[in-house]
């Protein structure tokens, strides 16, 4: 029986509070070429075990699993997925399966020029680039790395090879980079790309975490009406993370608003680490091991009936918790301390995609 056959035949899966199983974001490795003090403050981590990475084809294989319960998207992350050798094979792989009508990519963009025409002939349909600004001294203090220079080269490689739709992704850090707002976007006109303004969110116990270090959407949108002028909110955000908004020349931007304005009541994301732990919440404390009956040779039926009771159980709502303590005077920094980070490297999210 075809996948499609069997998603047609198994009713829709939603969770407690009626949210989809709808995309998934697979993460290909642990590993990064920079250290975003956001991200991966640590000089040194601990990572994953090498023989607990799961094989490209195991990959395609749990993702089946998902696409049969209505996973339609799926997304490429890490750590930085280019540095999982030959990663267009796995994206092959995911094309064969005909439930899938988008692969994504999110990257650094230091790899990206020498792989891009590859991963678009693979079938890859859509890459975001991650872009905190646009001057190399500030570069390097914030990825502790002098790669600037790769990352714009890899961005002007995505329009060259035919991708559509590409965007940049910024985190916002008040005191940082909101003096570059308007030069990102700028930028992003030259390239055809919409950037999306992300709020620094409180992602790990390593980075220090600061509601004062919070560039909120409100904020972004002073800044950027001032200059610009009316700006005008566009209709139909759905389960996407983004809020996307029109500038007067018909400019497109996106800000993701999870710390100040949480949307977990759409969320329909979930997240597969590199060694198959899955998390349904970016926040969870802890994961389901999808990795163990998998390689002990579970059929596809168990692994789907695994995955719809979780998701069934599901009762997530992390980003609008950490907002509840923060209106109660509970949250002023990171919840989770660098000695656990340490024990266990699921609890960062470069090891879950982020």
């Amino acid at each position: 029986m075809s996948s499609e056959s069997i998603s047609a035949d198994l009713p829709s899966v939603v969770d407690t509070f009626g949210r989809p199983l709808g995309s998934l974001r697979l993460s290909v490795t642990d590993r990064c070429n920079l250290r975003c003090s956001y991200c991966m403050p640590e000089p040194e981590y601990v990572w994953l075990p090498r023989e607990n990475i799961l094989s490209f084809e195991e990959m395609a294989t749990l993702v089946g699993a998902f696409t049969d319960l209505g996973v339609d998207k799926v997304r490429l992350t890490g750590g930085e997925p280019l540095l999982r050798r030959d990663l267009a094979r796995l994206v092959r792989l995911l094309r064969q399966n005909r439930c899938i009508t988008e692969v994504a990519l999110t990257t650094n963009g230091i790899l990206l020029a020498e792989q891009a025409q590859e991963l678009y002939e693979a079938g890859l349909d859509r890459i975001t680039v991650s872009l905190d600004t646009l001057r190399p001294e500030r570069f390097r203090q914030l990825t502790r790395r002098d790669e600037f220079s790769r990352v714009v080269e890899g961005i002007e490689s995505v329009g060259k090879v035919g991708f559509p739709n590409l965007k940049l992704d910024t985190v916002a850090i008040r005191g940082f980079n909101d003096d570059e707002l308007i030069p990102l976007i700028e930028f992003a006109k030259h390239f055809q790309a919409e950037v999306r303004f992300i709020e620094y969110m409180d992602v790990g116990g390593a980075n220090e975490w600061n509601p004062d270090k919070v560039l909120s959407q409100d904020r972004i949108l002073d800044l950027l009406g001032r200059w610009y002028g009316q700006i005008i909110p566009i209709p139909g955000r759905g389960a996407a993370p983004a809020q996307r908004f029109r500038l007067p020349d018909g400019t497109i931007f996106g800000i993701i608003p999870s710390t100040t304005q949480p949307f977990c009541a759409h969320c329909d994301r979930s997240r597969v680490t590199a060694d198959g732990i899955w998390y349904v919440c970016l926040y969870a404390a802890s994961g389901v091991d999808l990795r163990k009956p998998l390689r002990r040779g579970a059929g596809s039926a168990e692994m789907r009936e695994l995955i719809r009771s979780v998701w069934m159980a599901r009762r997530d709502r992390g980003a609008e918790e950490r907002k509840a303590l923060e209106r109660l005077g509970l949250r002023s920094s990171g919840l989770i301390g660098i000695d656990q980070l340490r024990e266990d490297p699921h609890l960062e999210m470069h090891a879950r995609g982020g």
